[in-house]
């Protein structure tokens, strides 16, 4: 399918006046100039962070060029075609970044945002709970005041990450007298002390990459909170409206979970993690269709038209996500929060990711039942696949997108109750 070329009028009319052909002539001779796979890979981060072509569209001074969409991705594809290593990627780049960034103060941006940009800290997120997963705003977790800090009591379910993560993004109740969206504030947390307890789980791709944390006393400064106090509800929609985004300028090609060594070469850390991403980093950073290629080109599988036309109508469902992205990064440069179109582009990505698997199962035949590095391609394939039923959840079911689509866009009524619900104290809600 390889990178589609967007015609002109999809920019994002808030293009500065540099062209996408003059970025990415300054971006390859940058890359030609400063790539060395034997640079440390701390080093090598912290040179993308500095030069600003770490993350293009990125506000200038935080890895970044303030670049529309399209110079952005012009930039990208001169680092790509060159073969550097791309920047950090994970939680702390595509969904705690752009939170920080929208309500942090300017100390807590000076603070925590240069060292996501160089790589040195890893984040996780701390929303869902086993008692609230698509009701998210019925969480129990409770933060109570002492002094100038927080004593945050609870537990948290399918946190990425967790397990390596330094910080954490949390939403936490902190007036249970509030109905329940209202009494919600958002804390950036110390993950490495002692009260918090991380929990790997496993699932069937064979990986842990998600969590259970517990929470016992653990403790935050008044001034890791993010946004005002009772405010979380919308501080966390922002974040969500990010996770949801397939085209988040902060979701990279590099993998996205896993302890790093800073020390190691770029070269080292490349071979150490070896040619196979996990199927959760593949989903993430979009790589899947240069693997759907090589999987189809293998198997000649091109050379069937009803092939064809599948392949087709993937690389127009990209097309359109591409369009109502750049219109989203565009809302959020002129200082908007991305509304509910957000859910469009999320259903839109789970059904895309739906679309790939099953094409490329398809065209690899009995193949297609192997699992494991003995199958086509190292695994890598079969990995994304096993995988692929998680982008309809993370971030909000598909049935939340729906409902969500239905009440803000077209204007249908919410479900019965909820609305005298919603008025409701937290404390005097029933709760199974």
């Amino acid at each position: 399918m390889g990178q589609l070329a967007v015609p002109p009028e999809c920019d994002d009319d808030v293009m500065n006046s540099t062209s996408p052909e003059a970025v990415r002539n300054e971006a390859t001779d940058w890359f030609e100039r400063h790539w060395d796979p034997e640079l440390p890979l701390g080093r090598w981060w912290q040179l993308l962070a500095d030069s600003g072509w770490a993350f293009p569209s990125w506000p200038e001074g935080f890895g970044g060029r303030a670049l529309s969409a399209v110079a952005a991705r012009a930039a990208i594809q001169a680092r790509r075609q060159i073969g550097a290593f791309g920047p950090p990627n994970g939680v702390a780049t595509f969904l705690a970044a752009p939170t920080i960034m929208r309500y942090g103060s300017q100390a807590q941006q000076d603070r925590y945002l240069p060292r996501i940009v160089n790589g040195q800290d890893i984040w996780c997120q701390l929303f869902s709970e086993p008692g609230a997963g698509s009701d998210m705003a019925g969480l129990a977790t409770r933060a109570t005041r002492d002094g100038d800090e927080w004593v945050i009591t609870g537990q948290k379910v399918w946190n990425s990450g967790a397990q390596w993560a330094k910080y954490g993004i949390l939403i936490a109740r902190t007036d249970p007298e509030q109905p329940k969206h209202r009494g919600i504030s958002y804390f950036l947390i110390d993950m490495e002390q002692d009260a918090v307890d991380v929990r790997p789980l496993r699932e069937m791709t064979g990986d842990a990459a998600f969590n259970e944390v517990f929470l016992n006393e653990a403790r935050v400064a008044d001034e890791d909170r993010l946004g005002d106090l009772g405010d979380g509800w919308r501080v966390a929609m922002t974040t969500l409206s990010h996770e949801r985004d397939p085209d988040n300028p902060g979701m990279g090609d590099t993998a996205a979970f896993g302890s790093v060594d800073l020390t190691m070469t770029v070269k080292d850390h490349t071979a150490a993690l070896g040619s196979k991403i996990d199927g959760f980093s593949l989903a993430l950073s979009g790589g899947v269709t240069k693997v759907l290629e090589d999987v189809t080109g293998q198997f000649n599988a091109l050379n069937d038209p009803i092939v064809r036309q599948r392949m087709a109508k993937i690389v127009e469902m990209r097309r359109n996500a591409k369009w109502s992205g750049m219109r989203t990064a565009a809302t959020v440069k002129s200082g908007g929060q991305p509304g509910p179109e957000i859910s469009t582009l999320k259903l839109l990505g789970s059904e895309m990711g739906r679309q790939i698997r099953d094409l490329g199962l398809d065209a690899m035949g009995p193949h297609g039942m192997l699992y494991g590095e003995d199958a086509p391609g190292g695994g890598l394939f079969h990995a994304y696949s096993m995988f692929t039923p998680a982008q309809s959840i993370a971030g909000g079911t598909d049935e939340v997108q729906r409902n969500i689509m239905g009440e803000r866009v077209h204007g249908l009524p919410r479900e019965p109750g909820e609305k005298e619900q919603r008025e409701l104290p937290w404390s005097e809600l029933p709760r199974s």
